[in-house]
């Protein structure tokens, strides 16, 4: 909190089912001031690991955003991060964790002098089945042998 003139950050979700999904939005300026970026399926069990979202964070303070926008992931951050950004949300959103339930739109309010952060929404909204994992991904690994197979395609 060091350092920061927003101590309050409210605005839109903007989902993201892994770290690269992010950086190349970021990468893009394919998102806008206000929006709170979630960075889910980071943690130990959906990495596998737990990386951290220096990156992430270093391309939204070089485009100017780094107090416009709130960065969220069930990941870890490093002590060099700077900014609106709230990490090791737990449980994470791979086991069913609370980063699951929220979808690209829902209100987030992120209170850093009262060490808070609330998604805005109903009862009606959040009747997704308790526990109920995000998206899958397949692991990174199987995820790098895929792409790498459908660019030798594009590119012979």
């Amino acid at each position: 909190m060091a350092g920061l003139k927003v101590l309050v950050h409210e605005g839109p979700a903007r989902i993201f089912e892994c770290e690269e999904d992010c950086v190349r939005a970021v990468e893009a300026r394919a998102y806008q001031a206000g929006e709170v970026l979630i960075v889910r399926n980071e943690g130990p069990v959906g990495g596998p690991g737990m990386r951290e979202m220096l990156g992430v964070t270093a391309i939204i303070y070089g485009q100017q955003m780094g107090e416009k926008v709130a960065l969220v992931t069930d990941g870890r951050f490093s002590g060099a991060t700077r900014g609106i950004c709230v990490g090791h949300v737990s449980p994470e959103a791979a086991n069913g964790g609370p980063l699951a339930l929220v979808r690209d739109g829902d209100r987030v309010r992120i209170d850093i002098a009262n060490r808070r952060m609330d998604l805005l929404a109903g009862a009606s909204e959040l009747a997704a089945p308790a526990g109920a994992p995000s998206q899958k991904r397949a692991p990174r690994q199987i995820r790098k042998a895929r792409r790498a197979s459908q660019s030798r395609r594009r590119h012979p």
